[in-house]
């Protein structure tokens, strides 16, 4: 069987698909994922093929803000939404995109939430598509948008959108938002936290594992990642120069393309990551401080670890909502005084056990859904 993986060109998208690419791959199905080029080292280090198609986010993101005036990334009003995901990346991309998954042949589409090329090409070709969620459903004021947005674009090609035959949710219930009604395609599907390449598609589950999360003792250890593309050492100095006050010890992420000299925040008690998988990171840490990116999010709450929640943009104030609302971690607004904030959140988060508890109960609701070599099992049942 081809199974082709469609991604808007960002880790934050493309990387919550790692897990059920893998397990078409275990299986011995052919997979591709259709994404901008410069992903091409993350594959090839996995074994599944890339289809290059469309440019890169940053292009993206300025011909968007070209377009419409807005920095769809940190001014995630709808309408700038709408253009990036539905206007700008579909004139850019699927012309690349349709020609190569004709060459490829695919069985099924898989797309992203947020992918809106995916879906097009699998009507052009009149294969079933299948959509994946990576975090919390998208409210109605984003979707509509884009939904009606795209719309042209199909008429353009002569094309009629295709309803997705499967809605791949990897979003356990405590962590949807208030009103929320499953879908009656919905597929529940087990997230996990990024693991590197060579990793399989078993059926573990995360919670509960003794590796998990670290002992408390008297210096806790205390996870900063602000993903691959918001850790602004001007935004994370000063947390971390709050947070070397409250006696914990931290592991910083770097991102793409920072190093730990842009930090004036040098400690023995700070250890600086290059980029690395968060499966790796959160063998030993107690809690999570993140900007909430959706893989982040349901992947530390996965391992049962609190957060504390800074969001920066995109869709990262949904992930401070429902992180808040489930009783899992601390949101902390935009404002002058985030620093402060932080700190005092992770003191909290260490002094009341409600929140680990919490946690943990989504941490087990994550762990009884089928892993992504169950899903992947019934996909291929269904199409054959």
């Amino acid at each position: 069987m081809r199974i082709l993986f469609s991604s808007t060109p960002a880790h934050g998208h493309l990387l919550p698909l790692l897990p059920l690419a893998r397990a078409f791959r275990d299986r011995g199905d052919d997979v591709a994922v259709l994404t901008a080029g410069a992903f091409a080292p993350l594959l090839d280090a996995e074994g599944i093929t890339l289809l290059p198609a469309g440019p890169t986010a940053d292009v993206l993101f300025a011909e968007s803000a070209r377009r419409t005036g807005v920095d769809a990334a940190a001014d995630p009003r709808p309408e700038a939404v709408a253009d990036f995901f539905a206007g700008t990346r579909v004139d850019l991309t699927a012309d690349d995109a349709l020609a190569a998954a004709r060459e490829f042949a695919p069985d099924l589409i898989v797309a992203e939430a947020l992918d809106f090329v995916g879906p097009l090409v699998a009507a052009a070709l009149d294969v079933p598509v299948a959509t994946m969620a990576f975090g919390p459903a998208i409210p109605a004021e984003f979707t509509d948008g884009m939904t009606a947005l795209v719309g042209s674009r199909y008429a353009d090609r002569g094309l009629a959108p295709v309803p997705a035959r499967w809605h791949l949710d990897p979003c356990p219930d405590l962590l949807q938002p208030p009103g929320w009604q499953a879908p009656a395609n919905r597929v529940p599907v087990r997230p996990e936290p990024h693991q590197g390449a060579g990793a399989g598609s078993g059926t573990r589950a995360n919670a509960g594992s003794d590796d998990a999360a670290g002992t408390p003792g008297d210096r806790p250890k205390v996870l900063v990642t602000f993903g691959t593309h918001f850790s602004d050492p001007a935004t994370l100095t000063p947390i971390l120069a709050e947070l070397r006050t409250v006696g914990v010890d931290l592991v910083v992420t770097l991102g793409l393309t920072a190093s730990a000299a842009d930090y004036s925040a040098a400690d023995n008690n700070i250890t600086f990551a290059a980029f690395t998988p968060l499966a790796d990171l959160l063998h030993d840490v107690d809690l999570v401080v993140t900007h909430g990116g959706a893989g982040t999010t349901l992947g530390v709450l996965s391992r049962g670890l609190p957060l504390v929640v800074v969001p920066q943009g995109a869709d990262q104030f949904l992930q401070a909502a429902v992180v808040s609302g489930s009783g899992t971690g601390i949101a902390v607004q935009p404002g002058p005084d985030v620093p402060e904030t932080v700190a005092k959140a992770v003191v909290t988060l260490r002094s009341d056990p409600c929140y680990t508890e919490a946690a943990r109960t989504v941490a087990a609701q994550i762990a009884a859904m089928p892993a992504p070599a169950e899903v992947a099992a019934h996909l291929a049942t269904a199409l054959a």
